[in-house]
């Protein structure tokens, strides 16, 4: 048995059982080797989605993501275009099937395209599925071609509200036409676009059955997210918390939903609106968890590594990246590490003496 040495850790063998007995008795451990073609976690999940934050930087200050004042990371701390290419490579080569870029906003990094585009060698060599994108929109009438022409095919864009006055008072911008002039742009493109907007009580509950309507008219799918408690926002998330379940059994009032086994990869339970056809996803971390059927782990733009979206264990792969430039062993060996640690689910909670369980910005982990 060959042992590796990153940092302090000493790398010998994983949990990794994917078998029914497995899941039900425990694991076995095993030894990962470099060669394995996919990440199974302890729980004999596969992970083959990685979602990278590819800056903390954003040009909104939407209130349930950020503070007015955000103290951003300073920039020499951000892992290069090169380092996260090949970052993402390595996980490509650990079985990753889907690459999702985020922020912060992922198109205020400036050549963030063109590392895109480099990493489309591997849809083209067959390793790799898809890349796709979540933006706020700002800068997406600029890049959509680019984006294209880079091998991107799906965007989602995130969007609270279609009233610019309302858009105004949850971002704390006024950048709502330039928004909207970006999805236009996607959508002569051709790119598939989804709209994830999140559910917020006082502020656009109001607006989810139009919202239903808008998309549908667009050919557009439509993801209702709850609000999750994550970092410092300058407010009291629960004055705005609304429960999915809630949203669900307003929008039957209006429309003709049904359960759809279908999934895109990611976390949301989807409907058929049979009234136009188009598909409504619900994300509800908080009142129903997807944590059984979760593939996924996040990227940081400072190369940590976290399991899970809703727990504060992480794994520092930039230092074996640093250390070991023309060897991806030690990175490969820490990222098997990592994924032995991912826990079986998230720990959120929304209540008024603990508003913010997990103490970082959704814009460090991505979105």
């Amino acid at each position: 048995m060959t042992l590796l040495a990153v940092g302090k850790v000493l790398y010998i063998a994983v949990y990794n059982g994917a078998s029914i007995s497995d899941v039900i008795f425990g694991p076995r451990p095993r030894l990962l080797r470099n060669s394995d073609p996919f990440m199974i976690d302890p729980y004999g999940r596969t992970v083959n989605y990685l979602r990278v934050s590819v800056t903390d930087r954003c040009d909104l200050r939407c209130i349930y993501c950020m503070s007015e004042s955000m103290t951003f990371l300073p920039k020499p701390e951000l892992l290069t275009l090169e380092e996260l290419d090949r970052l993402c490579s390595a996980f490509v080569d650990k079985g990753v099937r889907r690459l999702r870029f985020t922020g912060g906003e992922p198109l205020v990094r400036k050549d963030i395209v063109g590392m895109i585009k480099g990493l489309s060698r591997h849809i083209k060599s067959g390793a790799l599925e898809e890349m796709t994108l979540t933006t706020n929109g700002t800068q997406l009438e600029k890049h959509a071609d680019a984006l294209w022409d880079a091998g991107v095919r799906r965007i989602n864009v995130s969007l609270d509200t279609l009233d610019p006055v309302r858009f105004a008072e949850i971002t704390r911008r006024e950048n709502h036409g330039q928004v909207m002039n970006g999805i236009a742009a996607a959508k002569a493109r051709g790119f598939l676009i989804k709209i994830n907007m999140v559910a917020l009580r006082g502020l656009n509950e109001n607006e989810l059955s139009k919202m239903v309507a808008w998309c549908g008219a667009r050919e557009f799918d439509l993801t209702i997210i709850e609000t999750m408690p994550m970092g410092d926002i300058d407010g009291d998330r629960t004055e705005n918390y609304l429960p999915l379940s809630m949203v669900r059994a307003s929008l039957a009032r209006d429309w003709t939903m049904t359960d759809t086994p279908e999934r895109t990869g990611g976390p949301a339970r989807y409907v058929r609106v049979e009234e136009t056809g188009g598909r409504i996803g619900f994300i509800t971390p908080m009142t129903h968890n997807f944590c059984e059927s979760c593939n996924r782990v996040r990227l940081t733009c400072t190369g940590k590594l976290y399991m899970c979206l809703g727990q504060t264990d992480s794994a520092d792969l930039r230092e074996p990246l640093r250390n070991f430039p023309g060897d991806d062993r030690a990175l490969h060996a820490a990222i098997d590490e990592a994924i032995s640690r991912k826990p079986k689910g998230h720990d959120f909670l929304i209540d008024r003496r603990d508003n913010a369980k997990v103490d970082r910005h959704m814009s460090v982990t991505g979105g």
